[in-house]
């Protein structure tokens, strides 16, 4: 949390242990183009008839969330000053966790989102080039102690992301050079901890893709399983 000292004036960033709600959290990320929306609904297809599953995305999943979404892809507002940008990002992210993610996660269910916190760090960390330590502590205090318990990377080359698109958001229209930084951010993030982010091939036919992610998924969810049952949590 943060803590205003007054006689410094100085904001701290007290850390306190992250929650762990009974449910499962896991993200899907990727670069433009890389088919995580896609993989994100077939992971909640597969899972859905098991276990109690929802589907969200970044930014959205709230009222509020879809008006941010709405303001960050009208073109017409950019070019967007790449801190506003951040906070439209963070905002939506708080209203998310409060009214869907941690209600969801308190309940025992599974909740997947298409994009989180590594969205932030991958594009205005590396791609807009802001201060890292300053946007994971900001983004710290908007996610309220709610960590991913798995993030999946679908890492495609930014060349071939964007020869996939149909459409064009303000984003896909960056240069080559950006999309490249974003990369670099999630590979750099994913290096640091492996442990929590699992980094897959997106190159090939979305069904050799899901098999990727359906494979890196299973095993968490069976010890997932295993404790909720040993628990007596259904």
């Amino acid at each position: 949390m943060f803590e205003l000292y007054p006689k410094s004036g100085k904001i701290i960033l007290k850390m306190k242990e992250e929650i762990s709600p009974k449910g499962l959290f896991i993200t899907i990320e990727g670069g433009e183009g890389a088919g995580k929306t896609t993989q994100a609904q077939l992971l909640r297809e597969f899972l859905a008839p098991r276990f109690p599953t929802i589907l969200t995305r970044e930014p959205g999943g709230t009222p509020l969330g879809e008006r941010i979404r709405d303001l960050l892809l009208d073109p017409g507002l950019r070019p967007l000053n790449p801190r506003a940008e951040l906070f439209l990002f963070l905002a939506a992210r708080a209203q998310h966790i409060d009214e869907v993610i941690k209600p969801a996660l308190e309940k025992g269910m599974i909740v997947i989102s298409d994009r989180f916190s590594l969205s932030s760090y991958a594009y205005q960390g590396f791609g807009r080039g802001l201060d890292i330590n300053l946007l994971e502590m900001m983004d710290e205090f908007a996610r309220q102690g709610i960590s991913p318990d798995l993030t999946i990377y679908i890492d495609v080359p930014p060349e071939e992301g964007r020869e996939r698109l149909s459409t064009a958001t303000p984003f896909d229209e960056e240069s080559l050079d950006f999309h490249r930084k974003v990369r670099e951010g999630y590979l750099h993030y994913a290096k640091m901890h492996p442990e929590r982010v699992k980094v897959l091939d997106g190159r090939g036919s979305i069904e050799e893709v899901w098999a990727r992610v359906k494979e890196a998924v299973e095993e968490l969810i069976r010890r997932w399983s295993d404790e909720a049952s040993n628990n007596g949590c259904s």
